[in-house]
């Protein structure tokens, strides 16, 4: 074998080599590649719930304070001092329910000195009618004149306006001995006593002798914006408008009512309307001067699409949630929705029911990526029925 033929040897032997290390580098590579890959897709754990199909109100909320439906303030109609405290502080009482009586003495004197006037008048008014009879038989054998008949006539008349002085001025006495008797005019809560037992009181008095509230029924006041107005006014349209008011926390529910009116005119100062609703409030769980969430029920959406509110997210392009594929993989969604409470979220498009949305884990997930369901989160319940 020549030199020439032991290089050429040589030279294969060596691109044998070569060709060896390099695919055995190429092989490396690929199957470092496939590992990172594998491990790249290690299932990423998440909570998921599933997207439901309900009927949903649609609530438009406010802050609200709550009113009286009347006040009244008890004051004396007549001048006098207090013989009598017929209520205690804070009771509920009715209707006519008697709250304070006032000395009557000097007023029934008043009205006693009232009837007799009139029978007073009365007597004279008898003497002038006969005086008249006489004056006419003797004219008409003209014995008297004309003249003294008419005078005795006019007598007659002024007496008996008297006595009707004296009837009119017996029921005011009688009206004026009756405001001796405070009562009151309507169901209601009485508040604080200003006097006490043995005070004169007057009708000019600053300060009343207490306040009567009436809290059943109550209203609340409350402002919505002037967007909101149009859906108001449709939902009037359609029958009564339910309204809901919560405690200041708007979690519990504490009376349930219907909207009474809107405002006549809108505020342009702030572009907001006012409202009033009236609620029965039998348990009194409403009170004058009271802070509360409002709700107004707007509509109802028929067979909506509802996720929880925490499966929503927001990008460049708009909301859109993660859907878990049945393969088991992550699908980005876009979709158009209506936030409706804190916990529900209603998908308008790009969503049907029954599809799997992930609530919890959205950070680490990418399209494509393999999720594995950690725990599955209950459907929100459905708000109770408020028809």
């Amino acid at each position: 074998m020549t030199g020439r033929d032991s290089r050429h040897i040589l030279l294969i032997v060596a691109g044998l080599a070569l060709a060896s290390v390099a695919a055995a580098i190429i092989f490396w590579r690929h199957t470092t590649t496939q590992a990172a890959q594998t491990a790249g897709r290690t299932a990423v754990p998440v909570t998921v719930a599933q997207a439901t199909s309900r009927d949903v109100p649609i609530y438009s909320g406010a802050l609200g304070t709550v009113q009286a439906l009347n006040t009244i303030a008890i004051r004396a109609q007549v001048n006098g001092q207090l013989v009598s405290i017929d209520f205690r502080q804070g009771q509920e009482v009715r209707r006519g329910d008697v709250l304070a009586k006032i000395d009557p003495a000097p007023l029934r004197a008043a009205l006693d000195q009232a009837i007799a006037k009139k029978s007073q008048d009365e007597a004279q008014l008898i003497s002038a009618q006969k005086d008249l009879a006489r004056f006419k038989a003797l004219a008409l054998k003209s014995f008297e004149t004309q003249q003294n008949v008419d005078l005795q006539q006019a007598k007659v008349d002024t007496a008996k306006a008297s006595i009707d002085a004296d009837q009119a001025g017996i029921e005011a006495a009688k009206t004026q001995l009756d405001y001796a008797t405070i009562t009151a005019p309507i169901d209601g809560v009485v508040g604080f006593r200003q006097l006490d037992i043995g005070n004169i009181i007057h009708t000019t008095d600053a300060s009343p002798l207490t306040v009567l509230t009436q809290i059943k029924p109550c209203t609340a006041i409350f402002t919505l914006p002037q967007s909101e107005l149009g859906p108001v006014r449709e939902a009037m349209l359609r029958g009564d408008v339910l309204v809901f008011a919560y405690d200041q926390d708007d979690k519990k529910q504490l009376a349930a009512g219907k909207l009474l009116l809107i405002n006549n005119q809108i505020d342009q100062t702030t572009s907001t309307i006012q409202l009033k609703a009236e609620f029965p409030n039998e348990d009194e769980r409403l009170w004058p001067g009271e802070f509360v969430r409002i709700r107004v029920l707007i509509a109802t959406r028929k067979n909506a699409v509802t996720i929880p509110a925490l499966a929503l997210q927001r990008g460049p392009d708009g909301y859109y949630v993660w859907v878990v594929k049945p393969d088991e993989t992550a699908e980005q969604r876009l979709i158009e929705a209506q936030t409706v409470s804190d916990d529900i979220v209603v998908a308008s498009k790009g969503l049907n029911a029954g599809e799997t949305v992930v609530v919890e884990g959205q950070s680490r997930l990418d399209v494509g990526a393999r999720v594995a369901v950690r725990s599955r989160q209950t459907p929100v319940a459905q708000q109770p029925d408020d028809s």
